[in-house]
């Protein structure tokens, strides 16, 4: 994985997963290591963000690396006109490695053409999130002590949910069976499904999230964006599509999980967070490791 970008979650394979996994397993148990001292990091943050850029920045700090960047592109050259092309090869001369989290589609893919050093995509719009695919894999490997043959709901933001675009992409290495609940205004693009299909993967649609949530292993709840809207009144009508309740977790596995790649807004009740089905602070905070283990692999010190 050295030297590689990480644009889209197919740019790695299964078993390149299975390393960062192994890795962040690795950096979970002995978090800070100083083996990034020599190297600087550039995180160019287009798009606002919490979780991500501060646990990028938090896992470049606990190994030992400096970091250069933005978290506001209105206080950079862009406010000035400056293209996204220049200001990666800009930026490629001062970094060894460039995260970079932007609202177009295929802006990543153009930062990884442009650039002289890798890029990791922190995500493009709609399109894809992959460090947040390999923090979500950790997350259910560590609560599920596999990926093979699981149930996976993605409940919500199936269009515009570029998380859910990458999970599905990634988890359909591990023979999953899906089940994809959301308005049908924000189904799952066709594009997505056709993957599965031409795989012989199981997969099923629908709007009622109380059907089958006895079968789940892992429920993914995504938030409706209102960012990724043109129709206000489209988003109005479907903002509070899906609100997950504890007395809905009352028949499902004790094994199962709630995840969420957060923040919320109201598709998950507070009365879920005590109940054990509830991970998704734990998931966030894996993404610490899980970065710390996409960097390293990238840069070649482990």
């Amino acid at each position: 994985m050295k030297n590689k970008n990480l644009v889209s979650i197919t740019d790695f394979t299964k078993a390149e997963y299975l390393r960062i996994l192994e890795l962040a397993a690795e950096f979970e148990k002995q978090p800070r290591q100083d083996i990034l001292n020599s190297y600087v990091i550039s995180t160019l943050f287009f798009e606002p963000s919490t979780r991500t850029r501060l646990s990028f920045e938090t896992a470049i700090n606990g190994l030992g690396g400096r970091v250069v960047g933005f978290s506001d592109s209105g206080a950079t050259s862009a406010s000035k006109g400056e293209t996204l092309h220049d200001t990666i090869k800009m930026v490629s001369n001062y970094a060894d490695l460039i995260v970079m989290r932007h609202p177009l589609e295929g802006s990543a893919r153009l930062a990884s053409e442009v650039s002289s050093v890798p890029v990791v995509n922190a995500g493009d719009g709609a399109n894809q999130h992959p460090t947040q695919t390999l923090l979500d894999m950790y997350s259910i490997l560590k609560t599920q002590g596999t990926l093979e043959n699981l149930r996976i709901f993605m409940v919500g933001d199936l269009k515009y949910g570029r998380t859910v675009h990458s999970l599905l992409q990634a988890m359909s290495k591990f023979n999953t069976t899906f089940y994809f609940i959301s308005p049908d205004e924000l189904k799952m693009p066709p594009a997505y499904k056709l993957v599965l299909d031409e795989i012989g993967l199981n997969y099923y649609e629908g709007r009622d999230l109380n059907e089958f949530l006895d079968e789940a292993d892992i429920i993914y709840m995504t938030r409706v964006q209102q960012e990724r809207f043109t129709d206000p009144i489209e988003y109005e009508r479907v903002k509070n599509a899906y609100i997950l309740r504890r007395e809905m977790l009352d028949g499902c596995k004790k094994t199962m999980k709630v995840l969420h790649p957060l923040p919320r807004v109201n598709e998950i009740h507070t009365d879920v967070d005590d109940s054990p089905h509830a991970y998704y602070f734990d998931q966030a905070r894996n993404g610490v490791y899980t970065r710390m283990a996409i960097l390293s692999a990238i840069l070649g010190v482990k």
